[in-house]
């Protein structure tokens, strides 16, 4: 069993305004097999946890910790985490001109494991992957996200999760612009890595319905870059029904 243990972490980021403090003391333990949803209003700091995790430059940690079975993960660089097992399915993907999937899948899957896939295996397993995602097989000599509708983008991070195998997966908002259909595959694909793999996964979302198809076992509600909440499923049931705003509301009594 692998663990991501994230101890009293601050983080801030450069503004026109200046420096803006982002997080304020996020503490999370992490184990392999489990899945964890942190949730909360626009702007309280979930996806700065996200990208702060992958070692996005744009975000300075300045006090706090994040290890990762005992190695400190902020002293490494970004590929260093990805080669530990860490992986991130970004919000918005980005488009990479001139890189086909099959050429990145394969690229990325020799700079983890050190060597080539062997090619007849390799196209096995991706054609398998991308026929349970309901991807086109043309697609797979396409420029990376290159002309892609937001949800074949989500579909292709879900592709590389269960290709690459890492051993947490971090998915922020993987829910956002996904029609209902969209989300029911991308959510199976999710549950099929972590069944088979045993990955642990920190799902960053505003809603609820993303958790009809993958079961929380642990929600943590953050609020102005702290954790206000913690709970199980029931959590999320309860956020569905009452919102945000109990948190936002100085005069409202937080639940310990």
């Amino acid at each position: 069993m692998s663990v991501l243990e994230i101890r009293d972490l601050h983080v801030t980021v450069e503004t026109e305004a200046g420096t803006t403090p982002i997080l304020n003391g996020i503490t999370l333990t992490m184990r392999t097999g489990e899945t964890h949803a942190i949730m909360g209003p626009n702007g309280s700091g979930k996806s700065t946890l996200a990208y702060t995790i992958a070692g996005h430059p744009k975000y300075t940690v300045t006090s706090g910790s994040i290890t990762f079975d005992g190695q400190d993960v902020l002293e490494m660089t970004v590929d260093e985490r990805a080669r530990a097992g860490l992986f991130l399915a970004m919000q918005y993907p980005v488009e990479i001109p001139g890189v086909t999937v099959t050429n990145f899948l394969r690229t990325a899957k020799t700079a983890l494991d050190g060597e080539a896939p062997s090619i007849r295996s390799w196209t096995k397993d991706v054609k398998a992957a991308m026929a349970n995602l309901r991807m086109d097989p043309k697609f797979a000599q396409r420029n990376v996200n290159e002309g892609f509708s937001g949800g074949e983008k989500k579909r292709h991070e879900i592709l590389q999760l269960e290709v690459l195998k890492p051993k947490f997966a971090v998915l922020d908002e993987t829910d956002s612009g996904l029609d209902v259909d969209a989300l029911k595959i991308v959510s199976e694909g999710v549950n099929r890595a972590k069944e088979a793999t045993g990955l642990g996964v920190l799902l960053i979302t505003h809603y609820t319905r993303i958790l009809r198809y993958i079961r929380p076992d642990f929600v943590h509600v953050v609020v102005a870059g702290k954790i206000v909440e913690e709970g199980g499923p029931e959590l999320a049931d309860r956020l569905e029904e009452e919102g945000y705003d109990r948190f936002l509301d100085p005069s409202a009594p937080i639940e310990a």
